[in-house]
């Protein structure tokens, strides 16, 4: 059986994994007297449609290719026959003032005009596009690239209604897209029959369409002229009828078409390639194409014989990647599945919605999450582009060295050091300039330590290396300006409550406003989504410290400080809960997110949510199912707010330490309590005698056995702070001594106290 990304079972030469023919190139069909049009209207981005189109121009061999598409494009053409031009791309046109007005036209391995360009480039045919100048499309800014979503009419609905379906999708999937056999040119002239149909009983009005449509048919006349003998025009269903017409006089004329194309607005742009992703040629993608799974129409296209099968052993395959068993008797168990509901449902072919169905019920055995992976891993399936090196400069990099002269910046090889005030309006700019390329991965500039201290000062080492001009051509994907770019990629990264804190607080450092409102939301589903307590502590810190950075870089942060209140609320409301019945790794996993939220409470504006945390604190700390670990840490952190009185404080380090508990347990305790520094106990003596008394009390095998727990603990004091310890314990030893008088304990065994304590805190003996 050939491989799955082999050659598909259609006539012709095979196919590189670029979707190039991989052969040498065939001679040009030479012309012949008279001229004969060929319109072949297809779906974009659909598997069937480029099949058939390079079936028909193998099978026609035309001397001249006509591909909607913007007619600045054609020098770009060339690049087509380049091995480094890898599908998923996509042709760019920016308006040369003003780069962030662009737009785009993707192409996939199955779009039947890359087909269409690369049949052509192989075999010398001259190839132009034909659709509307692109420097029309962005002289007005309120308008994209085209992409067929302009037609008001849905004629695909129109014809499945007829045919009886209920789903125009599945219609055409089941009449075009999963043709594998047949004469291509039967099924492109049943399609242009088709939409002549709908088109007569419903004309098109829309004056952008209707001017497209003339500069196509204009495109088209000046292709006869030329002397062509056979034209082939590949152009989106809808517009075959527009054209099929043309030579016979079942058009406007020229005139016409002249008057509707006179005086249009016309800026100058620049085109080149780009690489594009299939993720983004989703209909959910800020420039996506309407392909809502490109990864199974990429099978479609590039699988050889057994398609069904093929695709059910990959998604096997995405499902062992993720740790979770799938047998070949699953993978043959769903391919019959898949077969029965097609029959059921009365389509030819099981479908994309058989293929999910028969993978729910067998191989994930109806957990959705592992649908998921699938439909991720697989149906979508990420996928990015190469461009040749030689292709024209990307918007995203125009926009960096333009940005680079108004901040007085050198693209220079030798790293040189920089030391930013964000006081100066060119400094802040320059600051918010790296943030952003840090963001998109493309580390011009690397943060460095600076000498001294205050928040306005940001150390950077500057220089540029030849690997980032093709990390600027990948990060096109996410816009054509830096500042466009880091926002898209930004919200895309932000897919969980920690990734989404982390994000906000990048795009206050760099700027972002244009971002802060979607992550926002999504930080607000996150946190409204989530009962894990755990995560929100996690997620915290950040967001204050985001939002108390942002003051100094000039930044308004009054959204961000109104979400941190919010998910403060959250956290109180279910700390308690949280805390209460956690085993030993359980209490120190969590601690290290309790004391960061701690430490950022009072840089929160005073009032009842910042005490709402206190309460719940003090809340978890009564808890009698309470680790004894956090239950030392929640007395110390209200002792040091100033919440809980020292001396109360005292009587619960007391209670914890008496009889009753288990050493370790009192050990956990301290351990919770001491924490921190060892000021608290150098400089009162109440609380270091609660725990010298204690300490005193333990035999010698309950002392060995928390010694190590104990040291965990004190461990942590500076080397001063435990030299000051334990000159407070040495003081402690000589009040009880005078007090004992001569019937008291023997002095000769403090020593040996002191000794053991001199070990427990790590001082030389």
């Amino acid at each position: 059986m050939p491989a799955a990304s082999g050659v598909p079972p259609d006539p012709g030469v095979p196919l590189d994994p670029g979707g190039r023919p991989s052969g040498p190139p065939d001679p040009a069909t030479p012309p012949v007297p008279g001229t004969e049009v060929r319109v072949l209207g297809i779906r974009h981005h659909g598997p069937g449609s480029a099949r058939a189109v390079r079936q028909a121009l193998e099978q026609w061999r035309p001397d001249r290719v006509l591909i909607e598409g913007p007619v600045e494009a054609d020098p770009l053409v060339a690049f087509a026959a380049d091995p480094d031009l890898v599908p998923p791309v996509a042709l760019l046109a920016y308006r040369t003032d003003e780069p962030a007005a662009a737009a785009f036209w993707p192409f996939a391995v199955f779009s039947p005009e890359w087909q269409a360009v690369h049949w052509a480039a192989r075999r010398g045919v001259p190839v132009s596009f034909m659709d509307l100048p692109a420097g029309m499309l962005l002289a007005d800014e309120t308008r994209s690239a085209p992409d067929g979503s302009e037609v008001r009419t849905d004629p695909l609905a129109l014809l499945a209604r007829a045919a009886g379906y209920d789903d125009a999708e599945r219609w055409w999937d089941d009449v075009v897209e999963g043709r594998r056999a047949g004469d291509a040119f039967d099924t492109f002239a049943a399609v242009t029959e088709a939409m002549t149909a709908v088109r007569s009983d419903r004309p098109e009005t829309d004056e952008p369409t209707l001017r497209r449509e003339a500069h196509m048919r204009k495109v088209l006349r000046a292709a006869v002229r030329s002397g062509a003998a056979r034209v082939a025009v590949i152009c989106g269903a809808w517009h075959a009828p527009a054209l099929a017409g043309t030579l016979a006089g079942r058009a406007p004329t020229v005139a016409a078409d002249t008057a509707l194309l006179r005086r249009r607005p016309a800026a100058k742009v620049t085109l080149t390639w780009v690489p594009w992703t299939h993720s983004r040629l989703s209909a959910t993608s800020g420039y996506g194409a309407g392909v809502e799974s490109p990864g199974w129409y990429r099978h479609l296209f590039t699988a050889g014989e057994h398609p069904l099968e093929r695709w059910l052993t990959h998604t096997a395959g995405v499902l062992r990647r993720h740790d979770l068993p799938t047998s070949t008797a699953h993978v043959i168990e769903a391919v019959r599945l898949a077969r029965t509901l097609a029959h059921l449902r009365d389509r030819p072919e099981p479908g994309l919605t058989e293929v999910v169905d028969a993978t729910r019920a067998v191989l994930c055995d109806g957990n959705e999450l592992a649908v998921d992976l699938v439909l991720r891993d697989a149906v979508v399936g990420e996928e990015l582009g190469r461009v040749p090196d030689a292709a024209p400069m990307v918007p995203l990099e125009s926009d960096l060295r333009a940005t680079a002269r108004t901040l007085r910046l050198k693209f220079e090889a030798a790293p040189r050091e920089f030391t930013l005030d964000l006081r100066s309006a060119t400094d802040l700019r320059r600051s918010h300039l790296w943030w952003r390329l840090r963001i998109l991965g493309v580390d011009w500039a690397t943060p460095a330590e600076v000498a001294g201290t205050g928040t306005f000062k940001e150390g950077w080492t500057v220089a540029w290396q030849p690997l980032l001009s093709v990390r600027l051509i990948e990060a096109s994907v996410w816009g054509t300006t830096v500042a466009a770019a880091a926002a898209r990629r930004l919200v895309d990264r932000a897919g969980s409550l920690s990734a989404c804190t982390v994000a906000i607080a990048d795009c206050i450092t760099a700027d972002l406003p244009a971002a802060m409102a979607d992550l926002l939301a999504r930080l607000d589903r996150f946190a409204a989504g989530t009962a894990d307590v755990a995560g929100l502590l996690e997620a915290l810190p950040a967001l204050v410290r985001a939002q108390r950075y942002g003051t100094v870089r000039g930044s308004d942060t009054t959204a961000v400080a109104v979400v941190a209140q919010a998910v403060l609320t959250r956290i109180a409301a279910g700390l308690p809960a949280a805390l209460g019945g956690l085993g030993e790794d359980a209490a120190r996993e969590i601690r290290g997110p309790l004391e960061a939220t701690h430490e950022v409470v009072p840089l929160l504006p005073a009032g009842a949510v910042r005490d709402g945390w206190y309460t719940a604190l003090a809340a978890a700390g009564r808890r009698a199912d309470l680790p004894p670990l956090l239950a030392g840490r929640i007395v110390r952190l209200l002792m040091d707010a100033g919440i809980l009185p020292r001396a109360q404080a005292a009587d619960r380090l007391h209670a914890a330490l008496s009889v009753g508990a288990p050493a370790a347990e009192k050990a956990q305790w301290a351990e919770g309590f001491t924490a921190g520094g060892a000021l608290l106990l150098i400089h009162d003596d109440a609380l270091l005698g609660v725990l010298d008394v204690w300490v005193r009390s333990l035999t010698g095998e309950e002392f060995l056995e928390i010694a190590p727990l104990l040291r965990r603990g004190f461990g942590t004091f500076a080397p001063a702070e435990r030299g000051n310890l334990l000159r407070a314990a040495d003081a402690l030893a000589g009040p009880r001594a005078t007090a004992a008088g001569p019937a008291g304990p023997d002095l000769s065994r403090a020593g040996a106290v002191l000794a053991t304590a001199r070990r427990l805190l790590g001082s030389a003996p």
